[in-house]
């Protein structure tokens, strides 16, 4: 099946069959990170609000991430193996707060359009996307690597980098 062109410009989230919703993943690995979520007071430059929590992401991806390549070595696998993993689908996607800012799902909810550097406006190319350093690309440990006591040391601001 081909894609209608700008079919994310026509059609709500709710209405795309499932290989335009899959289509719209940019493939930049930032759900694949570890993240902490904090119902601490102090609002930092690292996180991400939502009501009494914030969401600190974290450089640490899932152990079966190709941090190079942005995809996960068991996708199919993936909520299986990893049970904290969460499928998003149109259902749940107004409970997961802690997406992004430049998650295409996310945007798209907010009605904030796809973002320039977005593999669907650039021929399905990634390059733009990890040009803009807008991908996790060689910019994670995995979790087997990690002392996860010392999570802290880990959290980082780049995945809240959101360009346009």
């Amino acid at each position: 099946m081909t894609l209608a062109e700008n079919f994310w410009q026509h059609k709500t989230l709710a209405e795309m069959n499932t290989e335009e919703w899959e289509a719209l993943c940019d493939g930049c690995a930032k759900c694949c990170l570890n993240k902490f979520i904090d119902d601490d007071e102090d609002e930092g430059p690292t996180a991400v609000i939502h009501q009494d929590e914030q969401v600190h992401f974290s450089n640490i991806a899932c152990r079966y991430l190709n941090s190079h390549k942005c995809e996960c070595t068991q996708y199919d696998l993936r909520t299986v193996l990893v049970p904290d993993c969460i499928k998003l689908t149109k259902e749940n996607l107004k409970d997961i707060f802690f997406m992004p800012n430049s998650c295409a799902y996310r945007r798209l909810h907010e009605g904030r359009g796809l973002p320039s550097w977005h593999p669907l406006l650039n021929g399905g190319k990634k390059s733009l996307m990890h040009k803009k350093q807008m991908s996790v690309r060689n910019k994670t440990i995995s979790e087997d690597q990690v002392d996860m006591d010392k999570f802290e040391d880990y959290i980082v601001s780049w995945p809240l980098n959101d360009l346009d």
